[in-house]
């Protein structure tokens, strides 16, 4: 009869895992750059004397790699890609890939992001500008020219579609597996002077948030049942001895 409660304890663990995932997706709704979270779960069948009890596994997270939509802004600093691909930086020797791309120039020329970790050229090297070159103008490949002259270069990277990706901050990842750099820009470039919003579906979290507590409720009658249950056995069982 405890067999009930395991399970539903089981699918309770999964709800909340789900609901963690939906409250970030929410809270992160206008964070620029910010990849969606979600969580797929699994089937473990569990063996108790002649029968087999089914539960529901702690759960994987995935991150959707769906593109988030473009605003414009007119800042020359403002960055975003259109089609696949990443920016990548360095945070204190770690590469961190992100479609966050709003850059900022110091006053000795060094491209960093807005936390301040340097932004990465696709030979992987920190991106130094002419301090005293005028504004930067970036071309759907990357490339950086001041005053006409080629001053650098943005990198754009391709993840495995397989890579296990770990979130670093809001809207960046460490992966698992190596990068590659986009060297053809057919399908996919560089739009200066735009960000990229976070690829949150405002409606369809909320649509899940209501099917969760749904379930919720269901599990929760589900254990009240099976405590009754146990109840009414152990007073059966006290009234006959």
């Amino acid at each position: 009869m405890q067999n009930g409660l395991y399970v539903a304890l089981s699918a309770q663990i999964s709800l909340q895992r789900r609901l963690d995932t939906i409250a970030a997706n929410v809270a992160n709704m206008n964070t620029p750059g910010y990849r969606a979270e979600g969580v797929s779960f699994s089937e473990q069948v569990a063996k108790a004397g002649d029968n087999k009890l089914s539960y529901v596994s702690s759960g994987d997270s995935y991150v959707s790699r769906q593109a988030g939509p473009l605003t414009r802004t007119g800042n020359r600093l403002d960055l975003a890609i259109q089609g696949e691909g990443w920016f990548a930086v360095n945070d204190n020797g770690k590469t961190i890939y992100t479609r966050d791309g709003r850059l900022q120039l110091s006053e000795t020329g060094s491209v960093t992001n807005v936390n301040g970790a340097a932004v990465l050229d696709a030979g992987g090297s920190p991106i130094q500008l002419d301090p005293n070159g005028g504004e930067p103008s970036i071309s759907g490949d990357g490339m950086i020219t001041q005053n006409g002259r080629q001053t650098g270069a943005v990198g754009v990277f391709m993840l495995d579609d397989d890579a296990k990706l770990t979130r670093a901050g809001d809207s960046g990842f460490t992966s698992d597996k190596p990068a590659n750099p986009v060297l053809d820009f057919t399908r996919n470039s560089v739009v200066q002077g735009a960000i990229e919003g976070a690829n949150v579906n405002p409606v369809a979290q909320m649509t899940k948030l209501i099917e969760l507590t749904r379930n919720f409720d269901n599990v929760t009658n589900e254990v009240n049942k099976t405590e009754t249950s146990l109840q009414d056995a152990i007073k059966t069982l006290g009234s006959a001895a």
